[in-house]
């Protein structure tokens, strides 16, 4: 049996395992970045001539770096379970990969944040979509400008496809958790 484009749904299965193993180091960073964050920011409390903050009290030096330690303490695991401790051919990740997906995400967070404010959008503020994608966007650019063979190789359509379905469902569960528990102020 195929589906689309003759995709049979072992194809589509293996597609969508294949997008969450990728995407591991770069969607943890951001929900530990949230829970370990606090301190001191980023920005230094920087206002801008448009009279809003660089990027705001949001996005901290201790985040960041609990971020991006989350992020490559996912993918060494991930490097180590390779070729031996799977059932499921996946991409073999690299420690480049692994740091471009990891760093990128909460990169593309963090410029998300500095247009938010350029907009007079406040911290933790709604914005539909680009709070969903932006770790994507910030991910894959970083990973196609140091290692765009590993990208090239890896993420095929059926892939991004499901990074791209699979990313705001991940988002709004792992929000909805973080206001329960109280680590976030709002649900979104």
């Amino acid at each position: 049996m195929t589906l689309v484009d003759g995709l049979t749904p072992a194809a589509l299965l293996l597609a969508a395992l294949a997008a969450c193993w990728i995407m591991l180091p770069a969607w943890l960073p951001n929900p530990v970045a949230a829970l370990f964050g606090g301190g001191r920011p980023i920005d230094g409390g920087r206002v801008l001539g448009d009279g809003h903050r660089l990027l705001g009290n949001g996005k901290t030096w201790r985040g960041f770096a609990a971020g991006i330690i989350a992020g490559l303490g996912c993918g060494a695991l991930q490097i180590a379970a390779q070729g031996t401790a799977l059932a499921v051919p996946l991409p073999a990740h690299t420690p480049l990969s692994v740091t471009a997906l990891a760093v990128g995400a909460l990169l593309g967070d963090i410029v998300k944040s500095f247009f938010k404010r350029r907009l007079g959008r406040e911290r933790g503020e709604a914005w539909p979509l680009v709070d969903q994608y932006d770790l994507v966007v910030g991910a894959f650019a970083l990973l196609a400008l140091v290692d765009p063979g590993w990208i090239a190789t890896n993420i095929t359509p059926s892939v991004l496809v499901f990074v791209l379905v699979l990313t705001p469902l991940l988002h709004r569960g792992m929000n909805l958790i973080g206001y329960a528990a109280g680590i976030k102020e709002e649900p979104w």
